[in-house]
């Protein structure tokens, strides 16, 4: 039996790195897959056959899960072509780093807009699913930048710390109710965007791990399937950090 056999999750920005990887488990353990991308349709297509590939129904939806309307419309649109929610992944995310001395308003505007006004759109849209069916689980991707901070990303930092804040005051409403919410929070992950980093500057991020290794976008996902099936039916409220021990 797989882990998410006949389970329906909708996964925000899912057509590369942690995201992919996500919607790619979650296929492989028997999730059907809606998930948004922003811009890359070629991506979203391919993404969406690999899936559909692996024997479950996945469909991919052109969406800003930080305009409050659109969140609510592809909440609809996937209740209409799947029949159902049961877990959610806001994973949507942007970097815009700079010293606070030289970061603009709307730099700072924007990354609290995708990383975590996002989370109250989409969290408030698939509620009222959740709530009548009784059941659920939220996972809202923070990082460990959200635990302890990072010069030059107060914007980031401020986003991610406030995901977790979001999520346990989440996992306090819903709890009665049988509805979950947990945060995850990634370390150093090698995906399409750390690779663009020097050799140098690679080697010394994973010095500082005690695994001495950066994390794949698969290490993220077989913890996010933890926390969205049965097995961690007793676990709401949480933060699991995925970081090698970084903040150990």
């Amino acid at each position: 039996m797989k882990l998410l056999e006949g389970k329906t999750a909708i996964i925000t920005g899912a057509t590369r790195g942690i995201g992919r990887g996500i919607a790619l488990v979650f296929a492989q353990q028997g999730a059907n897959v809606a998930f948004t991308y922003s811009s890359s349709e070629e991506a979203a297509k391919s993404l969406e056959n690999e899936l559909v590939a692996l024997g479950v129904s996945a469909k991919g939806y052109k969406s800003n899960a930080a305009d409050f309307t659109e969140a609510q419309t592809l909440v609809d649109q996937v209740l209409e072509s799947f029949g159902n929610i049961d877990i959610l992944i806001n994973n949507a995310g942007i970097t815009k780093d700079n010293l606070l001395m030289r970061m603009s308003e709307e730099d700072f505007d924007s990354v609290i807009d995708v990383n975590l006004k996002s989370v109250f759109n989409m969290t408030k849209a698939v509620q009222k699913t959740m709530l009548k069916n009784r059941k659920g689980s939220i996972i809202n991707m923070s990082s460990v930048v959200g635990v302890k901070g990072n010069a030059g990303q107060t914007n980031y930092a401020a986003s991610k710390a406030g995901v977790i804040g979001f999520s346990k005051s989440i996992a306090l409403e819903l709890g009665s109710r049988n509805i979950r919410c947990n945060v995850i929070a990634p370390g150093f992950i090698e995906t399409e965007m750390t690779a663009k980093l020097s050799e140098d500057v690679v080697k010394g991020w994973a010095d500082a791990i005690p695994l001495k290794r950066g994390g794949s976008p698969e290490d993220v996902a077989n913890a996010c399937v933890f926390l969205a099936s049965d097995m961690s039916a007793y676990i709401t409220g949480q933060v699991l950090n995925v970081d090698g021990g970084m903040l150990t």
